[in-house]
């Protein structure tokens, strides 16, 4: 009896350490709308890694990929209210939120993927992080997601005379549908998970993303044209509700502020061979891939800033990130 009643103690022991240790973890939910694989969504399974890696297992990630928690706007409500703690979305679905958003959001306003690099890593971006307070989210990380193009199953598109009167999915964005309507087409936003059926069903005659989206979503497969008119170079944003954040510790804190960090070059890493091999399937599959004149989608561009950069944080906004070299 003795040595049982000692095992048992001993098995007692060691049950309630293992409660302790389950315990002690804490698991935090993150969204994203693209599928498992997808950049963004292994750029945030790696930050979770780090996470869990520095902490010593204390917190860990839980990544719902393909649209499991819902669309972008349902979980930017979501995380917004702690309902979840994390969330990647894109960051036009914040511009009537965080006012700064506008800016990158806007066509045309980045030169290429590498100044908005060096926007967002810098000052500018720092400031658009700051915003996202006041709406009760932490900014952690700016994420890769391309240059964005329209696609359409009618025809295509070389200049913006072919843009008139086709019907075009935009992100659920008011800087999107002025867009689109400055080059004549005309816009309808929707969830991203119904865009297939709308194009496949003659609802929209197409969409504008990247070509990753356009491969992984295989939008590809009902919209064959592709004008790479490359209209907006849209950074990502991974957030954290500030509740959540708030209640870590400033060492954890920093922990998390430097996985997310980390985890960029990791998730640019994946992007761009991501953009190499979708473009590859796509044209493989029949795609036609088409460079129309890009001057005049610029040039067209002007009611838009006019109409959304209103005053004066915007306007100096704007000036700073074109000066950026």
């Amino acid at each position: 009896m003795l040595h049982f009643s000692k095992f048992t103690a001993a098995m007692l022991v060691a049950a309630s350490f293992a409660i302790g240790a389950a315990s002690a973890q804490t698991v935090l939910k993150s969204s994203d709308t693209h599928p498992d694989g997808y950049p963004t969504v292994e750029g945030v399974k790696y930050f979770g890694a780090l996470v869990k890696e520095r902490t010593a297992g204390r917190y860990a990630v839980e990544v719902y990929h393909s649209a499991q928690l819902g669309e972008e706007k349902d979980t930017i409500e979501q995380v917004r209210s702690g309902v979840i703690e994390l969330n990647r979305v894109s960051l036009a679905p914040f511009n009537g939120t965080v006012k700064e958003t506008i800016v990158p959001a806007l066509p045309y306003i980045f030169r290429s993927e590498e100044h908005m690099h060096k926007v967002m890593d810098g000052a500018i971006g720092d400031q658009i992080k700051a915003a996202f307070e006041p709406a009760g989210l932490v900014a952690l990380a700016f994420y890769d997601a391309g240059a964005r193009s329209f696609y359409n199953k009618t025809k295509p598109v070389n200049s913006v005379a072919d843009m008139k009167g086709l019907k075009f999915r935009v992100i659920q964005s008011d800087i999107f549908v002025d867009m689109v309507a400055a080059l004549g087409a005309n816009a309808t936003p929707m969830p991203y998970g119904e865009v297939y059926s709308a194009i496949e069903t003659g609802v929209i005659d197409g969409a504008e993303n990247n070509f990753p989206s356009y491969d992984t979503a295989k939008h590809f497969e009902v919209a064959k044209n592709y004008s790479l008119d490359q209209h907006t170079i849209l950074p990502e944003v991974f957030v954290m509700n500030k509740a959540a954040f708030d209640k870590l510790t400033p060492e954890d804190q920093a922990i998390f502020k430097q996985a997310a960090k980390d985890s960029v070059a990791k998730q640019r890493e994946l992007w761009a061979a991501k953009v190499g091999e979708s473009r590859k399937k796509v044209e493989a599959a029949g795609a036609l891939i088409t460079m129309p004149e890009k001057q005049g989608f610029i040039d067209a561009m002007k009611p838009v800033y006019e109409k959304h950069v209103t005053d004066d944080v915007l306007k100096k906004m704007v000036a700073d990130v074109q000066a950026v070299q």
